[in-house]
């Protein structure tokens, strides 16, 4: 069976893979145009996928040898889960390795907008120092106050226990179900979007990303936010209306925004949002660690080896193909 992958990823992946018996293509130049990667995708029977090459009904019509297709991530909206589903191709994905790691990410994020961070290290760079002035671009504390949490699952809960931990903030939350283990364990309070995004200090996103969220977060949404609050969205960039975030941000009508994600994501080079002193912005690294990246090929590689041995993938986005 041959596999294509169209990136590199970490040894311990492509040795479980080469262990099994399976042939593996990695392109020298990883850098390819969407031609040639589909022109390695149309010689392949199975795909380890790493990053948002879209798998939609051209694709498949193109590529009709594709039995099977492992990513790199958790997320799978890049997918068209129906028609892969349809023509009976598993879409595998990586939950749970990169819970903590990206929650990091959040968490770190959460703070350096709060402190005004990556503001600071950036007149550290300038040599600005400039001379004390007690009242210049203050931060503001964390104790005790609100998390609202959109998208309550692992990465949620584990955001939500620092937060807990660190702060004692308040946790509430918003997810089509309510989860007993946040409940219980946390103390969180299940409400509805309207009271999350009023009553938040901190509205940090973790849900899975749909077409029909796309700017869910936009003007009408950040004028009903807390003055203070602060908005932090390690999901997909979709989720939130970035010109109506910069908006909400010099307005005054929320503090500050960190993000791992952005709308368009790369961010555009002159996009005004780079320049504010509330806001830090990260080029999606929520799974950027050893450990999560290991995970993460491991997953990916036990789920392509499943399907190599006619057997069920143990970790799959569409698990109605079987």
């Amino acid at each position: 069976m041959k596999v294509f992958i169209n990136k590199r990823i970490p040894e311990i992946g492509i040795t479980m893979l080469k262990e099994a018996g399976l042939e593996i293509t990695i392109p020298e130049n990883d850098d390819l145009s969407h031609e040639e990667w589909l022109q390695y995708c149309k010689k392949t029977d199975v795909i380890l996928n790493v990053g948002h090459n879209k798998y939609d009904q051209n694709f498949f019509e193109e590529c009709p040898n594709v039995k099977a297709i492992a990513l790199f991530s958790v997320g799978f909206d890049h997918v068209d889960i129906k028609e892969a589903t349809k023509r009976n191709i598993p879409i595998g994905n990586t939950p749970d390795v990169l819970s903590r790691a990206t929650s990091d990410v959040a968490f770190l994020l959460m703070q350096s907008v709060a402190r005004r961070a990556a503001f600071y290290f950036q007149k550290v760079k300038d040599n600005n120092w400039g001379n004390f002035d007690p009242m210049y671009e203050l931060g503001q504390e964390l104790y005790g106050k609100t998390l609202g949490v959109f998208g309550l699952g692992r990465i949620g809960f584990e955001m939500a226990e620092k937060c807990k931990k660190a702060f004692g903030m308040n946790i509430i939350y918003h997810n089509r179900n309510h989860n007993d283990e946040a409940e219980k364990e946390l103390n969180a309070k299940y409400v509805s979007f309207d009271e999350l995004i009023e009553q938040s200090d901190v509205l940090s996103i973790h849900a899975n990303f749909k077409p029909e969220q796309s700017n869910l977060f936009n003007a009408s949404v950040f004028k009903k936010m807390k003055k203070n609050a602060i908005f932090v969205n390690t999901a997909r960039g979709g989720f939130h209306d970035q010109k109506d975030l910069y908006e909400a941000l010099v307005s005054g009508q929320i503090w500050g925004a960190g993000l791992d994600v952005t709308n368009p994501e790369p961010i555009e080079e002159n996009d005004p949002i780079l320049k504010l002193s509330n806001v830090c912005i990260l080029p999606h690294i929520g799974s950027a660690t050893v450990e999560a990246r290991n995970g993460m090929t491991k997953l990916a590689a036990e789920n392509l080896i499943a399907f190599s041995k006619g057997e069920k993938m143990p970790h799959i986005a569409n698990p109605e193909v079987y």
